[in-house]
């Protein structure tokens, strides 16, 4: 696999889990780039856990296929050191996407498009173009299809007289592996480099009873919160369902939830989304079944 980014991990991951040996090559020094630090390192360990090989700092300069195998040649991804070749049956490059915007005539239309080949656009997603409007991969923004989704709604909504709006501090990414990660809002790093002071709350899931009793114990749920106000600043969970769980913590967000209204929230047991609650607790240091 060369990238250890979202789908770099998805896929490595359902292969892992079919028998396969998986090396995951990255150029950075970690996986998941972007995502919270904390949930990044959890998950690296995790997947070697599970037998995934990471060889991180590196980059992969030509892939030989000329023999009944693949030989990728790896180098070191500052230029100093010996290069490796790593023989394999398959090779996936999953090293980012870029808005498909060649072919379309945009220019010759006159449509604005930003240094990455993005249609630029204003608050109602019209482009520099009366009459076009542009949404989901080929706009600013995480190129997510409910993402894509709720700016068509809002387009569609905008072209008939209504209040169409997309929340961008409040859409969900999941990346699909095993256990899940999910996160919504800002991650630990994006906050100390604004300078926004917050509290932090997290939950092990080897505290849940639900957890527990699937043996699912991998993960964690933790929560950010404005230190002055309380709000949910954002939301970062690893660990089994967690794609469904953040759903909780998007409509807090959309809400201008603090942490302790999700904190008051009753929550069922035995379930996962107890963790949420709990590291919605552990805000406030309150966390009960810790």
């Amino acid at each position: 696999m060369i990238g250890a980014g979202v789908i770099g991990l998805e896929l490595g991951s359902v292969w892992r889990r079919l028998g396969a040996e998986v090396t995951v090559v990255e150029f950075l020094d970690g996986a998941l780039p972007g995502m919270d630090g904390e949930v990044r390192r959890q998950a690296q360990r995790i997947l070697e856990k599970q037998g995934i090989a990471f060889k991180l700092l590196s980059k992969v300069t030509s892939v030989d296929s000329s023999g009944k195998r693949l030989k990728a040649k790896v180098e070191p991804a500052k230029g100093e050191g010996k290069a490796e070749t790593i023989e394999s049956d398959v090779v996936l490059v999953s090293t980012g996407r870029v808005p498909y915007t060649d072919g379309l005539g945009l220019k010759e239309l006159g449509v604005k498009l930003d240094e990455r080949g993005r249609v630029v656009t204003d608050h109602y997603f019209a482009t520099s173009v009366p009459g076009i409007w542009a949404i989901g991969d080929v706009i600013a923004g995480p190129m997510l299809a409910h993402k894509a989704e709720d700016e068509g709604v809002a387009v569609a909504e905008i072209l008939v007289g209504q209040a169409g709006h997309v929340n961008y501090d409040a859409i969900p990414g999941v990346v699909y592996t095993m256990p899940e990660i999910a996160a919504v809002g800002k991650t630990e790093e994006e906050l100390k480099a604004a300078g926004i002071a917050y509290n932090a709350g997290k939950f092990p899931f080897t505290a849940n009873g639900r957890a527990k009793a699937n043996q699912q114990t991998d993960g964690f749920v933790k929560i950010l919160a404005d230190a002055k106000t309380d709000k949910v600043l954002g939301v970062h969970i690893i660990g089994s369902d967690a794609g469904n769980m953040i759903a909780e913590a998007v409509i807090a967000m959309e809400f201008g939830a603090s942490a302790e209204d999700i904190a008051r929230s009753c929550h069922a047991h035995p379930t996962l989304p107890e963790a949420v609650k709990e590291a919605a607790l552990a805000v406030a240091k309150r966390a009960i079944h810790m």
